[in-house]
C-alpha cells in the first residue's frame, strides 16, 4: 500500500484533487461517499468531486453528504463484456466527453471508480490523460465497468478474496464511520428504548433494503404469533411500498417503514433477516451481527455469492427466496433466535468476516498515488 509522502515544514502543497465515480445505485454511491469522507479525514484540504447521473439517486444522495456532483450522460452497459459494447459507440463517446470536460476543469489528479453507469466514461476519461485510475468492486461478481478498468490499471480493490478480478486485492468495502465504530453493546440499552423495545429478550431485525422485499415481510409477519410465544421481539422495517400489520400484543413487534440511522437499529439487534446486497454484508460483518440472508432472485442470483463467505464461516444462514415462508421461519430461524450460545457463536464468525477499515486503507492508497505522480514530476 501507498503512505501518504510527508511534506516538509513551510512547503505549500496544493490540495489532493479526487473525482469519484459510483453513480445510479446507493451501493455504488455509499462506498464513493464513504471514501471521500476518508479522506477529508486524512487530508481535510482534499477536494472531492461526484461524478452522477439523473438516472439514479446521485441528485439526492451525495448532495445531502456536502460533496460537488456534477452530471454526465448515462451509459449503461451490457452485463458481459463483449460485442455489445462496442454497439452503443455514440452514446459513450459523448460521455467519456463529458467526463473528461469534467476532470479538466476540476484538475483531477486520480479518478475512483466504483462501477455503475457513471465509471466506464470515466475510466475511460482518466486513461486518455494518463490520471491514475483506482477500481472498487464490492459486489462478488463485478460489474463489466470495473473488468474493463481492471485491464487499465493495477490499482484494484475488491470486498472479499473471492472477488475475480485482475490485479484485485480485497479489503472490504468503505463503510461510514457511524457503522464502522459502532459499540452494539454499549448502544443497545438506547437502541431498544428508541424503538419501543424491551431491554432484555432476543430482537430480531427484519429489513428489505430500502425498498423493502415482500417475501421477508410475508414471512415473518406471518410468523408473528409464534415469535411472540418465543418471546421474540421484533423490529420489522417494512420499506416504503409494502404495508405490515404490527399485531399487538407482548413482547413488541415493532414496525417502521424506514430507519435513517441504521446503527440505532443495529444495536437494538440480536439477529437480523435481510437480503444479501454487498452493503448489507458488508454492514453487518463490520457491527457482528449474525443474519439469515435471503439473495434477491435475480441476475443470476449474483447477491448469493456476497453471503456465502459470511454463511460458510459460521456468520449466518441462507435461504432461496422461493424457500422463505413462515413455516421455514418457524422450523430453520426460530431455534436459532432461542439459543443465546449459539447467537454469540455465529455473532463472533460474523465480526471475523469483517473488514471495518476498508475506508481508510482505500483512502491512505489514493493519496500515496497522488503524492507520488507530484514527485514523478518534480
Amino acid at each position: 500500500m501507498h503512505a501518504t509522502a510527508p511534506v516538509p515544514r513551510g512547503t505549500r502543497v496544493s490540495a489532493p484533487r479526487v473525482v469519484v465515480a459510483g453513480g445510479h445505485s446507493a451501493g455504488h454511491i455509499e462506498p464513493a461517499m464513504n471514501l471521500a469522507d476518508a479522506l477529508r479525514r486524512l487530508d481535510p484540504t482534499a477536494e472531492i468531486t461526484a461524478l452522477g447521473t439523473v438516472r439514479g439517486l446521485d441528485t439526492t444522495l451525495v448532495p445531502a453528504r456536502g460533496y460537488p456532483l456534477e452530471l454526465i450522460p448515462p451509459v449503461p452497459l451490457p452485463r458481459n463484456l463483449n460485442l455489445a459494447l462496442l454497439q452503443t459507440p455514440g452514446k459513450l463517446r459523448d460521455s467519456v466527453r463529458a467526463a473528461g470536460t469534467v476532470l479538466d476543469r476540476v484538475r483531477a489528479e486520480a479518478v475512483v471508480g466504483f462501477g455503475g453507469y457513471v465509471a466506464a466514461p470515466a475510466y475511460l476519461a482518466a486513461h486518455r490523460r494518463g490520471l491514475p485510475i483506482v477500481v472498487h468492486e464490492a459486489n462478488a461478481q463485478p460489474g463489466v465497468a470495473n473488468r474493463l478498468a481492471a485491464r487499465l490499471t493495477t490499482h484494484v480493490f475488491t470486498a472479499t478474496p473471492a472477488v475475480r478480478l485482475a490485479h484485485a486485492t480485497a479489503i472490504g468495502i468503505p463503510l461510514r464511520p457511524a457503522i464502522t465504530g459502532l459499540d452494539r453493546s454499549a448502544l443497545r440499552a438506547a437502541a431498544r428504548r428508541r424503538f419501543g423495545l424491551h431491554p432484555d429478550g432476543p430482537v430480531l431485525l427484519v429489513t428489505g433494503g430500502s425498498q423493502g422485499a415482500r417475501a421477508i415481510n410475508v414471512a415473518v409477519s406471518g410468523a408473528a404469533p409464534a415469535l411472540r410465544a418465543a418471546g421474540v421481539q421484533v423490529l420489522h422495517i417494512t420499506g416504503p411500498q409494502h404495508e405490515v400489520e404490527a399485531p399487538a400484543g407482548d413482547p413488541p413487534y415493532v414496525v417502521l417503514r424506514y430507519v435513517d440511522e441504521m446503527q440505532y437499529a443495529y444495536a437494538a439487534a440480536d439477529f437480523v433477516i435481510c437480503r444479501s446486497g454487498a452493503m448489507t454484508c458488508a454492514e453487518l460483518t463490520s457491527v457482528g451481527l449474525p443474519a439469515a440472508y435471503v439473495p434477491l432472485p435475480l441476475r443470476g442470483g449474483e447477491q448469493r455469492h456476497n453471503a456465502e463467505p459470511i454463511v460458510a464461516a459460521g456468520g449466518g444462514l441462507l435461504v432461496d427466496n422461493a424457500d422463505l415462508d413462515p413455516a421455514w421461519v418457524l422450523s430453520s430461524l426460530l431455534p436459532v433466535l432461542t439459543d443465546p450460545a449459539r447467537i454469540a457463536a455465529m455473532s463472533a464468525a460474523a465480526s471475523a468476516a469483517g473488514a471495518p477499515d476498508a475506508d481508510a486503507v482505500l483512502a491512505r492508497h489514493v493519496l500515496g498515488l497522488i503524492a507520488d505522480r507530484r514527485r514523478d514530476a518534480r
